[in-house]
């Protein structure tokens, strides 16, 4: 395995790291990541943004600080950590949306009525660690992206892929999408 073939490095991290309890949740890590990628793809996403929601929690382990550490009340930052290692390989049309996706979550519960409600307890927790909702400067920055509304498409799919009874997909359905997108 080498950095050159980023499908089998990340692949690698499914079946390893990726089987972990996902930090509060009744799915693996990777369990959550397929299903977010899956209902990307019902929907009909765009192949970057299905990437996007595949992948867009893999900065809880590629960074210094996990996901174990955040749930001990030490923000990971496995947005931007993700997102980064990522850049390797992909454009921002795949990194940017996994970069924000904890942004949008923050945004959401800033705008939207009713949106905290629907995470789940470990996310709401998270949600305190990671800057509590937006405040109005924030809001304007975060929509100054011109991925802001891709990160909450992923963020809403991530919100979404948290059902150990839901059929997932293996990791081997989306290699060929993450081949082609690859640079």
């Amino acid at each position: 395995m080498t950095t050159a073939d980023p499908v089998s490095v990340i692949g690698e991290l499914f079946a390893s790291e990726g089987l972990a309890d996902y930090l509060g949740e009744p799915v693996s890590q990777a369990a959550h990541m397929l299903q977010a990628g899956a209902l990307a793809e019902r929907d009909g996403a765009a192949p970057a943004l299905v990437a996007a929601a595949l992948l867009h929690d893999v900065g809880h382990f590629t960074g210094t600080v996990t996901g174990r550490d955040l749930m001990a009340g030490t923000d990971n930052r496995h947005s931007e950590q993700g997102a980064a290692w990522l850049a390797r390989w992909f454009g921002p049309e795949v990194t940017e949306p996994v970069r924000l996706h904890v942004a949008a979550k923050r945004y959401l519960c800033a705008v939207e009525p009713g949106y905290m409600a629907r995470l789940s307890p470990a996310s709401v927790y998270t949600l305190g660690i990671q800057g509590g909702p937006m405040v109005p400067g924030e809001i304007a920055a975060f929509l100054s992206s011109a991925y802001a509304e891709d990160a909450c498409r992923v963020r809403r799919w991530d919100d979404d892929a948290k059902d150990a009874a839901t059929p997932t997909p293996e990791f081997a359905h989306f290699a060929p999408l993450l081949s082609a997108l690859a640079r």
